[in-house]
């Protein structure tokens, strides 16, 4: 029984994309937004065809403005639009009326609970990405969540919606936050890096291996 499904976020190099294929990892990502693993669009295209096929190629935004997303979309090849920069649900809508992929809206959480305003966000996207809130960075700080606390808040709010969770997992957490909070997918960007931006070949089958209890291809 897969345990969990697996995201490699943060590519900058076409020959980590590949490995993540090639270890069977289900969703590669690629960052638009500000931060060290930014990438073009022309870029994120070139390392995501790396990957091939069998893999959904992820872009993760720091905007939530439709115009400059459908032209990343269109230009990187997208089948997933994770929206980063504290979506709302009317920025959900927006990006469903020009986008027909899947759309994730990350929850950045600061402190020990899902904030009130955020949990419409379950009924409108397709996925939910629980993420820790450090300072201006979106993701790929390296801080984990409070896995405990946010298992009573999904409890009542996930419903049918699936679950993405990112924020400090490794290969030597990734199996104790799976079985407190039993999300759809694990998402891992600094936890498998040998450098930023630079994948290790060995973190990432670790990885693959605990979250998915499979061993990798």
């Amino acid at each position: 029984m897969v345990l969990a499904k697996v995201k490699f976020c943060g590519m900058t190099r076409p020959e980590d994309a590949a490995l993540a294929a090639e270890i069977g990892a289900s969703y590669i990502g690629v960052v638009f937004a500000d931060g060290p693993r930014r990438v073009s669009p022309a870029q994120g295209r070139k390392i995501l065809d790396a990957a091939g096929t069998r893999v959904k190629r992820v872009g993760v935004f720091g905007t939530n403005e439709p115009e400059e997303i459908e032209r990343s979309v269109e230009e990187a090849h997208l089948d997933v639009v994770q929206l980063h920069a504290d979506p709302t649900t009317a920025d959900v809508a927006a990006i469903r009326g020009k986008f027909l992929g899947e759309i994730w809206a990350a929850i950045r959480i600061a402190g020990t609970h899902i904030p009130a305003h955020a949990e419409l966000l379950f009924d409108k996207a397709d996925a939910v990405v629980l993420d820790a809130r450090t300072g201006p960075r979106l993701g790929g700080t390296g801080h984990a969540l409070p896995w405990n606390d946010l298992a009573r808040d999904l409890a009542l709010d996930r419903g049918s919606c699936a679950v993405v969770l990112a924020g400090g997992l490794s290969p030597y957490n990734v199996v104790s936050a799976i079985r407190t909070l039993a999300p759809d997918i694990v998402d891992v960007s600094s936890g498998v890096e040998s450098a930023s931006g630079i994948k290790d070949p060995w973190l990432m089958r670790e990885f693959y291996a605990a979250a998915t209890g499979l061993h990798p291809r």
